[in-house]
């Protein structure tokens, strides 16, 4: 064969290596892949046998991981680093050539017993595969053995061969890396929400919120359907995540949607998925939210506000556990959890017909009825409380605490807007603040304005001054307890002064002694 025929074909070899170990981006892949290869070098350049070895830097051993023309008993062999041709080829990270196999004392014959090569006499190859140029496996050949074999070009054909599985590797190895980053991110993740949805950090001690405490508890660790009722803004969603990650199906997702937020000619398509083709524009299939919470947990917010045809479609899957996509007939069975949530009066919708009856008896299996903040004022503070931490931390803030005042005026709110908003309230206030303490201007001016609350400004320039003067040593006072001395150093006064103004802005002093 003519040296330009001989290119010619390791040029065509170097080609089918490179196209089948091209999209190997798992390691079954990448295993195909390497048989292909050796299958390459035997069909074109008559290896009689081959194989890839890799080490295994956790045991220090090297094996091989894919192999031709081996029996199953040399497939299986494995080499110490160092240890025979192969291990002192991935130690030095140098090739190797023996040109006649019998006669090398140094050969091992655990892939090929010595017994097969008493047939016929045969050379062997073995060149590192090297990974950011560390040697972290081998390529070997077996070639029947010919006086006029051309071990140089042959050997330099072969790294190249190797450097290409080497690049694989590299790329197989980095996307696994990826993979497992992702896994445990994943991972960190749902134990970050596990975490931050456990019930007992639910904020609240009221006699209300220790009975919601209680339903959650008897509910989370079955699949049992839940409606969660309750006015806009007392954490039904917060609660629905608590029975999530306080159940079996934590490891699983938990997909949420708001049935107000979609129009009607989208929710079914949101909630079931679509078949290609279903209406203008559904190019592809679709995976509804019922199929993406698979083996997880379903929250339906506002589930009032779904249509009569959605109503059916949502009966059925509650009934037999199983749907259609829309503009499909295939049925898809459904293992998921439903909550739902909703701040209307569901019984009134039944009787305006807006609501089918026979869903709502399917979904009031387990009700918990979340209170108004309004009914659960020992919580007021607790919750100012932790949302002044919350975004303090978040805003880089060093506010201490709420003034006397400022909490006179959080008690004496009705709070229409329930916890959403208090927590609004107390992080505007955070935002405004300049110093350690919110006062009660700080607060939103609808506190500081509503009747309900018994706070209303006053209209003069006097009043506003007594207002706020009176604010600072109700502050002061409460800092030191009642200590007029104290109080007075804190302010930049004497305590005569301080004294007279106590008594004309009728300070009770008492209230703040210890």
């Amino acid at each position: 064969m003519s040296a330009q025929s001989g290119e010619i074909r390791k040029l065509s070899t170097l080609v089918e290596v490179s196209q089948a170990l091209s999209g190997t981006l798992d390691y079954k892949d990448l295993k195909d892949a390497l048989h292909r290869v050796l299958e390459i070098l035997e069909l074109h350049h008559a290896a009689v046998r081959g194989a890839v070895t890799l080490l295994r830097p956790e045991s220090g051993e090297i094996t091989i991981e894919a192999s031709n023309g081996l029996a199953a008993a040399g497939a299986s062999a494995s080499y110490r680093l160092g240890e025979g041709i192969t291990g002192r080829v991935v130690a030095s990270g140098q090739p190797i050539v023996v040109p006649q196999v019998s006669r090398e004392p140094s050969f091992l014959h655990r892939a090929a017993p010595r017994r097969e090569l008493q047939r016929e006499e045969l050379s062997f190859i073995c060149v590192p595969i090297a990974v950011e140029k560390k040697p972290v496996g081998a390529l070997s050949i077996d070639l029947r053995w010919h006086p006029e074999l051309e071990f140089e070009r042959l050997v330099k054909f072969l790294r190249v061969v190797a450097s290409m599985i080497g690049q694989a590797l590299a790329v197989q190895r980095l996307v696994e890396a990826d993979r497992q980053r992702l896994v445990d991110e994943n991972m960190s993740l749902r134990r970050e929400l596990k975490e931050r949805y456990e019930f007992t950090n639910i904020v609240g001690k009221s006699g209300p919120m220790r009975q919601v405490f209680e339903q959650i508890t008897q509910v989370a660790h079955g699949g049992t359907t839940v409606l969660i009722r309750g006015e806009s803004g007392t954490g039904k969603e917060l609660i629905a995540h608590a029975i999530h990650y306080n159940s079996t199906r934590a490891q699983r997702p938990f997909i949420k949607v708001s049935c107000a937020s979609l129009p009607e000619t989208l929710i079914e398509s949101e909630l079931f998925g679509h078949e290609k083709g279903a209406f203008t524009g559904a190019h592809a299939r679709k995976k509804g939210r019922f199929e993406m919470a698979e083996g997880g947990t379903l929250f339906l917010d506002e589930i009032g506000e779904i249509s009569l045809s959605t109503q059916v479609k949502l009966l059925r899957v509650l009934q037999e556990r199983e749907y259609e996509r829309l503009g499909g007939t295939t049925t898809v069975k459904a293992n998921v959890r439903l909550i739902a949530a909703t701040n209307k009066e569901i019984e009134k919708a039944i009787v305006a017909g807006t609501f089918r009856e026979d869903l709502y008896y399917r979904l009031d299996v387990f009700t918990i009825f979340v209170p108004p903040l309004r009914e659960r004022k020992p919580d007021v503070m607790t919750l100012a409380d932790h949302f002044l931490a919350k975004y303090a931390a978040e805003h880089e803030k060093r506010i201490k605490r709420i003034s006397t005042p400022a909490i006179d005026m959080l008690m004496s709110y009705h709070w229409p807007g329930n916890v959403r908003e208090l927590e609004n309230a107390i992080e505007r206030a955070v935002l405004v603040c300049d110093g350690s303490v919110v006062h009660a201007h700080h607060l939103p001016p609808t506190l500081q304005t509503a009747e309900a609350s018994g706070t209303a400004m006053s209209a003069t320039l006097a009043d506003a001054v007594a207002t706020y003067e009176k604010s600072l040593i109700q502050d002061a006072l409460k800092t030191t307890r009642g200590n007029k001395a104290k109080a007075a150093r804190l302010l930049g006064t004497t305590e005569r002064i301080l004294a007279y103004k106590v008594k004309s802005l009728a300070i009770d002093r008492a209230r703040f002694r210890s």
